[in-house]
């Protein structure tokens, strides 16, 4: 069953399984199915999921899951012909591929939760333990008494709210440059939407994140790679590939690049955009790392939107990554005729982003406690990021990191040449280690071999060590 796309099959096989085991007992463990079975963490996560859809398991937290009193599920009658009907292209469209393609691998990779014994070095949110909890339970129970917490709110979001997007971004925006959308991903797919055709090419970053390549992929377009070096993106094949495919869209990542870490040199960020002129096209900033900087990272330049005044970079911001995953809350910058454009995407796409959940972002971000809950959070990311640093160094040599990234939640960790990504992240899922194989990053779905490591997810700084140290032998094999 070695296929990730088979966790339906998986599914089947663990339901014959546990079917005759009374309620209540547990059920073999997220590292003993993926031994077994010899499939990812991915696949498993996905199969629990499903049977826990289906009334079979429950999950307990800390305890791993268990068998559920069974409940009668409906049989699906045939539903085979669906397949062919989701093969087909458009009417006439004598294409051998699908316009819009929707793989969101990459993505449920990065949100799988890991197992209760596994030790999780994969996620790209807080662990609970880094959230702000209480100021975002204050900050709820404040927006749920205001009296307009039930009114319909404006289309393009709360005006205070975009007043704070406005003031926080900077360069100058005002409150008619913003749109409040749900959160960093969905802000990224509606601007890809809103600025291109399907069949487009879209120029992405090489390696790059995996979200950005769904959402493109999905819209119908053809992502183009282009490589980074230690200050970003290389200016030189940006002009080349622009030149070459006529694109309209280029999309980066300007601070604490996921995976790499890199981040665009203030003279770099200048090229790209004065290139993505020249050509005319736009530049997507997804800035979603702009409040990760750690407590020792210097001055951070501005985003490339400050320095803009020609309308070029369409900015992403997003509070999700320093708040929580259910603050889903991000606003879309730009200035000039697009706005109308990206305006009636937002509204095509979600009409409107509830009120409660606005406010709530409101009350946290204008909170006494919000530049003091930063503080902490770069504080304490700074210490994982120093333990994780050192136990990288120790159990993958010295060479493993060309970057150490001072802002972000993860390292780029190099693997000998000849390894393989996906089959070090399976053999670390065994020893009770779920980290993100670095071809996740590519995509063509291959490039050279690295692994993520995620050091925000865990529990606490310890765990990290303990983790990447479980890794020694797998890397002694790898070396071999």
């Amino acid at each position: 069953m070695n296929n990730d796309s088979g966790f339906g099959q998986l599914a089947e096989a663990v339901a014959r399984e546990i079917e005759p085991l009374p309620a209540g007992t547990r059920i073999p463990t997220h590292r003993e199915l993926v031994r077994r079975f010899s499939v990812s963490a991915t696949t498993v996560a996905h199969a629990l999921s499903l049977l826990a859809q289906q009334g079979l398991i429950e999950s307990r937290p800390g305890a791993g899951s268990y068998r559920t009193q069974a409940r009668p599920v409906a049989r699906a009658g045939d539903t085979s012909w669906q397949q062919a009907a989701l093969e087909l292209a458009g009417p006439g469209d004598g294409a051998a591929e699908p316009l819009r393609r929707f793989d969101a691998t990459g993505l449920l990779a990065t949100l799988a939760a890991a197992h209760p014994d596994v030790i999780d070095l994969n996620g790209g949110y807080l662990h609970p333990e880094l959230q702000p909890l209480p100021m975002l339970s204050a900050a709820l129970s404040r927006a749920a008494r205001r009296p307009a917490a039930w009114d319909r709110p404006a289309p393009g979001g709360l005006p205070d709210l975009r007043d704070w997007f406005a003031a926080d971004i900077g360069g100058g925006l005002g409150r008619h440059d913003i749109l409040v959308g749900e959160g960093g991903q969905n802000a990224m797919a509606t601007a890809l939407r809103a600025l291109t055709q399907p069949g487009d090419p879209v120029v992405v970053e090489s390696p790059t994140y995996p979200g950005t390549v769904a959402a493109a992929r999905a819209a119908g377009l053809h992502p183009v790679a282009v490589p980074l070096d230690g200050e970003g993106m290389r200016p030189d094949y940006l002009d080349e590939v622009l030149g070459r495919t006529r694109a309209r869209v280029v999309a980066v990542q300007p601070q604490y690049q996921n995976p790499t870490g890199i981040s665009l040199s203030p003279q770099r960020g200048q090229e790209l955009v004065a290139i993505a002129r020249q050509h005319g096209a736009f530049v997507i900033e997804d800035d979603y790392a702009r409040h990760m900087t750690h407590q020792d990272a210097g001055p951070v330049p501005p985003p490339l939107i400050a320095g803009d005044a020609d309308g070029v970079v369409v900015h992403i911001r997003s509070l999700t990554k320093v708040t929580s995953p259910n603050l889903r809350v991000g606003a879309l910058a730009a200035r000039g005729p697009v706005m109308a454009r990206l305006r009636a995407a937002v509204i095509i796409d979600t009409m409107l982003v509830p009120a409660p959940l606005q406010f709530t972002a409101l009350e946290v971000v204008t909170a006494p406690g919000w530049r003091r809950a930063l503080a902490t959070l770069a504080k304490s990311l700074r210490h994982r990021r120093g333990v994780a640093t050192s136990a990288v160094t120790a159990t993958f040599g010295p060479g493993a990191l060309a970057h150490h990234p001072r802002g972000g939640y993860h390292l780029w960790v190099a693997l000998p040449a000849h390894a393989d990504s996906r089959q070090f992240a399976a053999a670390a899922l065994a020893s009770g280690v779920c980290l993100t194989p670095g071809d996740n990053y590519y995509p063509s779905g291959n490039g050279s071999p690295h692994v993520r490591i995620s050091y925000s997810a865990a529990p606490a700084p310890a765990d990290i060590n303990d983790a990447i140290g479980r890794l020694s032998s797998i890397m002694a094999d790898a070396a071999t």
